[in-house]
């Protein structure tokens, strides 16, 4: 099977690179391009079997399934390029959340799956959110769901939770992230540890948490619940979080959910265009 990559941006990256490290497929079998060919370029110095193609026509033409991973305005007017080239026995896969199956399949004939990766992917975990087009074929849900285990957990969503699900997925290792720094920066600044040395113990203890969850020793209560001693150091720290944090994450959950209503807006007015 050849797979078809336009698009090599941050996301497209971490998804050619997942592919082919979780060895779901082979350089050789993958052709990418990008809007600027030098980032292609960047991908073929590492794999040296993938080929680079001079357009996205070239790329749609050349392969059985596409990865389309450019960003929500420029997909329609790439779907206009390419559409010719995707027959119906060829599978497109998104990986835009703003952009939904349905839309997908009133501009190609092919089937059609958003997948909506995490930066998690690239080390061959995490989660994928996968929407099916209620077109695609029975075949290419079976090939999409044996690639993307390859490199992650696929799980499939109902469109109306597809913000949120992407909240948790795929912005939540940066927001994790976030907090994270700031937790070392506190760290540094309230007491005589460098940042560098926790920097490393945050780091540390951020895989560890992950792999007690993933080995199935606890659940994240009864994790608390183990470290968190009646009447300890713990509990005190505890009592702060919940004393300040407040509302924080429903106004995270809010704001994102605001701007995705405005992508979406911005989405379908092009598409009526298209």
């Amino acid at each position: 099977m050849n797979i078809g990559i336009i698009g090599t941006g941050n996301m497209g990256s971490i998804v050619v690179e997942a592919l082919i490290d979780g060895k779901a497929i082979s350089p050789s079998s993958m052709m990418i391009t990008n809007r600027t060919i030098s980032k292609a370029m960047q991908l073929k110095n590492k794999y040296k079997e993938i080929r680079v193609g001079a357009n996205a026509e070239e790329v749609a033409a050349q392969s059985d399934l596409l990865f389309l991973c450019v960003k929500p305005l420029d997909v329609f007017k790439i779907l206009d390029e390419i559409h010719p080239q995707l027959g119906r026995e060829k599978c497109l896969i998104s990986i835009t959340s703003p952009i939904s199956t349905g839309q997908l399949e009133q501009k190609v004939s092919c089937s059609t799956v958003r997948v909506i990766p995490s930066i998690t992917n690239r080390a061959l975990s995490g989660v994928s959110l996968i929407t099916y087009g209620e077109n695609c074929s029975d075949l290419w849900k079976v090939r999409v769901e044996q690639l993307i285990t390859k490199i992650s957990v696929p799980v499939y969503i109902d469109e109306k939770v597809t913000r949120v699900a992407s909240d948790i997925v795929s912005c939540g290792p940066a927001f994790f992230s976030y907090l994270l720094q700031r937790f070392i920066r506190a760290a540094v600044k309230e007491t005589e540890i460098d940042e560098k040395t926790a920097t490393l113990f945050a780091s540390e203890m951020i895989v560890g948490l992950g792999e007690l969850l993933k080995q199935g020793h606890y659940t994240l209560p009864s994790l608390q619940e183990k470290v968190c001693v009646k009447g300890g150091i713990t509990g005190e720290g505890i009592k702060v979080l919940e004393n300040e944090l407040g509302d924080v994450f429903e106004h995270l959950f809010q704001a994102t959910h605001a701007k995705f209503k405005e992508d979406l807006d911005k989405v379908e007015l092009q598409f009526s265009n298209h």
